[in-house]
């Protein structure tokens, strides 16, 4: 953990208790703040107060009295209305941050020397950052990973010089880390998503776009709009900026041919890596993640040959394009992570022949944009709240079952694709959807996934 100096001696308020939360009050805690903590469930305080934090409703308060309230990522900031917390604190004129300001304040003021990564972008930034973090620590370099990918950054060792700190970061974190200023800025795309946090999807890229917008270098990807005018923006000041790209080459950065990826630098390209053969980055947005991964790599003026050789040994992340199990010809795959239309998209683009189990609590749009993708899907097995909705958008173009819930959707997934003579059924969890009307999180949908695959054959013999 990193104790938290920026407010020692200072009166600090901090509202959401949940995982960064807790960890956050603690590093506070320790590094001398009088800190004070509250959250909307009483379970939680309690938890806190049993670990020896203070405690209180932050309502009973003089706010004004404080240095600032500290906000756990979770907790609405504007949208669909400021959390009751946040407008104490702007009526008493106190600042409202985050844990990812106060990591970045940390760094700035105890470990300047050391390089601060910072990911961020609608879909594959955990994979990017995994794998940064793999890359970098294959060629010798301290790299500890966290921040939205699971590790809460103040639990993390603080950095030395010479270390590389590989952060993720959520729209949600982002807004509440006014002075993010990392060595290397990553972006790597914006599509519709969380717009019940920030309102309108321009209000979501230009969150994202704090990123990239004071970072010494910055990579970003330009293969949609928004993003390519973020690059153009940082092109137009000067400031040091690496294109990353699938759809075409760039003048500067790293961009990918099918499964072969390139570095421009004013010359002729060079070659770096063929991604062809590699299970863990397969797909053009692996591609996309990966062009990424060693454009930073050229930015911190590291060995990219020697970074290339280790590429094959990239475990990937889980819940994401995880090859969970093969029973005979069929492989199974748990894309858990896949939350909304456009992250399903790359998972389904990914495979010949798909046995799709999709659903749970929907996202603006729903599925009707994969439209293009459907000639792939052999059966839909649809679960969760949306599974009507999403019925009705296949209806006449792929065949669906409403399964309901995702032992069902697997065991009729798994016998439709053991009939299937293609030489590679694919049985494909990738929810499009939220988990929260059947599971906490993606994680814990995606660790029943395999859990479930795992047990194939007792399901089968018990419903049989």
């Amino acid at each position: 953990m990193i104790p938290v100096a920026c407010f020692s001696g200072a009166k600090v308020a901090l509202f959401g208790l949940g995982g960064s939360g807790l960890v956050t009050a603690k590093a506070l805690a320790a590094g001398g703040a009088d800190v004070v903590s509250f959250d909307d469930q009483p379970a939680k305080v309690a938890a806190a107060a049993a670990e020896g934090l203070a405690t209180a409703d932050l309502r009973t308060l003089d706010l004004s009295a404080y240095a600032a309230l500290v906000l756990a990522p979770g907790v609405p900031l504007t949208h669909p209305k400021p959390h009751w917390s946040v407008e104490l604190a702007k009526a008493a004129g106190v600042p409202v941050i985050g844990d990812i300001e106060l990591y970045e304040r940390e760094r700035r003021a105890r470990a300047p020397e050391a390089t601060l990564v910072a990911i961020t972008g609608t879909n594959g930034k955990s994979t990017t950052t995994a794998l940064i973090g793999y890359l970098l620590t294959s060629l010798g370099v301290t790299a500890p990973v966290g921040g939205n990918i699971g590790v809460p950054a103040l639990e993390l060792p603080l950095p030395r010089a010479g270390d590389a700190a590989v952060l993720e970061m959520s729209s949600y974190q982002i807004d509440l880390a006014p002075s993010l200023a990392p060595t290397v800025g990553v972006h790597l795309n914006i599509s519709e998503d969380h717009l019940d946090r920030h309102g309108t999807i321009e209000n979501y890229a230009a969150i994202k776009e704090r990123v990239v917008a004071q970072a010494e270098t910055a990579v970003i990807g330009v293969d949609d709009d928004f993003s390519r005018a973020m690059a153009e923006r940082r092109e137009a000041r000067g400031l040091p900026t690496l294109r990353i790209s699938t759809g075409g080459p760039v003048a500067e950065g790293v961009y990918a041919e099918g499964t072969v990826l390139y570095r421009a630098h004013g010359g002729p390209r060079e070659k770096i890596v063929d991604l062809k053969g590699i299970a863990s980055l397969r797909g053009r947005h692996n591609a996309e993640n990966a062009a990424a991964a060693f454009a930073v790599l050229v930015a911190l003026g590291m060995d990219v040959a020697a970074a290339a050789k280790a590429l094959p040994g990239f475990p990937g992340l889980a819940h994401r394009l995880e090859q969970v199990a093969r029973h005979g010809r069929v492989l199974f795959v748990n894309d858990s992570k896949a939350t909304n239309a456009d992250s399903a998209r790359r998972a389904l683009a990914s495979f010949e022949r798909i046995y799709w189990i999709a659903g749970g609590r929907p996202k603006t749009g729903g599925i009707a944009a994969l439209a293009d993708l459907f000639p792939r899907v052999a059966k839909a097995y649809l679960i969760g709240e949306a599974a009507p909705d999403f019925a009705a958008t296949l209806e006449g173009k792929v065949p669906a079952t409403v399964a309901g819930d995702l032992e069902t959707a697997l065991t009729l997934a798994a016998q439709d694709a053991a009939a299937d003579p293609a030489e590679e059924p694919v049985v494909l969890l990738s929810p499009a959807c939220a988990s929260f009307d059947q599971f906490p999180n993606f994680e814990v949908r995606g660790d029943a996934f395999k859990a479930l695959v795992g047990r194939l054959d007792d399901i089968a013999r018990r419903v049989s």
